[in-house]
């Protein structure tokens, strides 16, 4: 999700070419021999975890993998082989097994020649009783909007087992547009937008230069899942608003080759659908919720065309809208075979007697409308469009209907399938989710009884509110935003960080860390505030 109104800049080449080879991003990227980007970790099991690095050789180069119990590998508990290939970008991912569940390694790789990697550290799931789990939970990375700050405050933590990244690990937008000014220092390759296979592996391998996030990699296994931005903002199966046909190619040729590039970069399997067993403690389960069964977004513009002037005849399309295309049943994020797997797999968990069910997704879940007066508590700044939009919004809210039709909210029908099958299972759901920005702590209902929470965490950089209505207080919008949505326990529009959780057996507890800049790097002066839930109340306490 971009919160942006305005249509992206047209493209420039889709390509990286000779004139890129000046730019010295991309001649340290492309020059760079040996191990070029660190080490990373991901899809932990009880007895497996899956490794991963980058070398580049002449072609393809062996690589020996070492798992230790201690930092300086004097306990040699596992490894193998591993070949970096040029056809997959000099990426070599390996899945190590035979593993001791809920234990801390270390681990390595070597080539030939005996020169090492960096050090990563990475840790199995345990099994049985579990006391206490960690898990840090990220979203919205843009990295010419600032640092990594919430990256870095997460990699110097002791009391984390997990991260969990749900979307926009990187953005696919041209360099100067989103943002048109950069942060110093926040250079991305290549500088057009990402289009195909060779601009998507630059933009990875660009993002994985950055220090803090090479260090959060190396600090902590990673369960991660591609939103939209890895391919195209707004995406679905058969499309996204930023890609255009005509001018850019089949859409089914752009999504194959992001995904191959995430695939390639990123420490994470083929599957598109898994999910963690942290014993007895909890579930995780890892959908994928825009590219393989999402049907096309909703606009709510349509149904305000030809509506006129006259309120009558906007309320009069707007509730035609409400009750006809945004409740019909076929609309889904995740097409009917993996919803149908999800709830299997949701009633299975709770059968077994695990305590919690924790659904890692991408986009917000709890029901978000606009308060009714938001065209009083925004000032337009003189602007007829900006003013237009505001009333639209609050039409909208007054007709019952929410305002970003790319998260849950867009999909009500399917939202409510979600939630019946959670609690006919008599799950304890957690959800956590990224996207929008933004802070919330929403309280998952159906029919008024209390199914579950989410955690909805603020964007690492990306802009939220501050950014679009700059005349209200984030205060005065929040609790705005809490009067229009009774579900609503926390809100935050205008600080950017984290989320982690500390789950138990009794409850889980979740802070929203908010770091104080991302204008410069350093984690001093993070503030944090906090919702807990307690096992069988699937509601928020404060």
């Amino acid at each position: 999700m971009t919160l942006v109104l305005d249509r992206r800049l047209l493209l420039k080449a889709g390509t990286f070419g000779l004139a890129a080879l000046s730019t010295p991003g991309v001649a340290q990227i492309l020059t760079a021999r040996g191990f070029t980007h660190g080490v990373a970790s991901g899809e932990p099991a009880a007895r497996s975890v899956l490794l991963w690095t980058r070398y580049v050789g002449s072609g393809e180069t062996k690589l020996r993998c070492e798992v230790a119990e201690d930092e300086a590998f004097r306990k040699v508990a596992g490894g193998g082989e591993v070949t970096a290939s040029p056809a997959h970008d000099c990426c070599a991912k390996l899945t190590v097994t035979g593993l001791v569940p809920g234990t801390w390694y270390f681990y390595r790789f070597v080539a030939p020649d005996g020169s090492m990697s960096e050090v990563g550290r990475t840790r199995t799931l345990p099994v049985g009783e579990v006391g206490r789990f960690g898990i840090a939970l990220f979203s919205c990375a843009n990295l010419p909007f600032g640092w990594f700050n919430a990256y870095a405050h997460a990699a110097r933590r002791d009391d984390l087992d997990l991260v969990v990244h749900v979307g926009d690990y990187f953005y696919e937008y041209e360099y100067g547009h989103y943002p048109e000014h950069p942060m110093p220092g926040r250079r991305i390759e290549p500088l057009n937008e990402t289009l195909t296979l060779a601009d998507y592996r630059l933009r990875l391998a660009s993002y994985r230069l950055d220090p803090d996030l090479r260090a959060l990699h190396r600090a902590f296994p990673m369960v991660a899942q591609w939103d939209d931005h890895e391919s195209a903002n707004d995406a679905y199966r058969d499309g996204a608003e930023n890609h255009t046909p005509g001018q850019e190619g089949p859409w089914s040729v752009r999504k194959a080759a992001a995904q191959k590039a995430y695939r390639e970069w990123m420490p994470v399997s083929e599957k598109s659908y898994e999910s963690y067993q942290i014993g007895a403690l909890a579930t995780i389960f890892r959908p994928e919720t825009r590219l393989t069964g999402r049907t096309e977004q909703l606009d709510i513009g349509v149904a305000l065309k030809g509506a006129g002037n006259q309120g009558g005849d906007l309320m009069k399309a707007l509730a035609a809208f409400r009750d006809g295309p945004w409740m019909a049943a076929d609309r889904t994020l995740m097409g009917a075979a993996q919803e149908s797997r999800l709830y299997k797999d949701m009633a299975a968990s709770a059968k077994a007697g695990t305590r919690w069910q924790v659904l890692a997704q991408q986009v917000v879940m709890g029901s978000l409308k606009a308060p009714p007066q938001i065209a009083e508590l925004a000032t337009s700044g003189g602007d007829p469009k900006v003013a237009a939009a505001l009333m639209a919004i609050g039409a909208a809210s007054r007709a019952g209907l929410p305002f970003n039709m790319d998260s849950w909210d867009g999909y009500p029908a399917a939202r409510e399938r979600l939630l019946r099958a959670a609690a006919e299972a008599d799950c304890n759901l957690v959800v956590l989710s990224g996207d929008s920005h933004n802070a919330w702590g929403n309280d998952l209902a159906l029919e008024g009884r209390p199914v579950g929470v989410e955690y909805a965490g603020q964007s690492v950089t990306s802009p939220g509110y501050e950014d679009y209505l700059p005349a209200v207080a984030p205060a005065d919008l929040g609790k705005a935003m809490q009067a229009a949505n009774p579900g609503l326990s926390f809100v935050d529009t205008s600080r950017r960080g984290y989320v982690s959780m500390q789950v138990t057996p009794e409850a889980v507890r979740g802070e929203w860390h908010f770091v104080p800049t991302i204008a410069s790097q350093g984690i001093s002066g993070v503030t944090s505030e906090a919702r807990a839930v307690r096992w069988g109340e699937r509601r928020f306490t404060a």
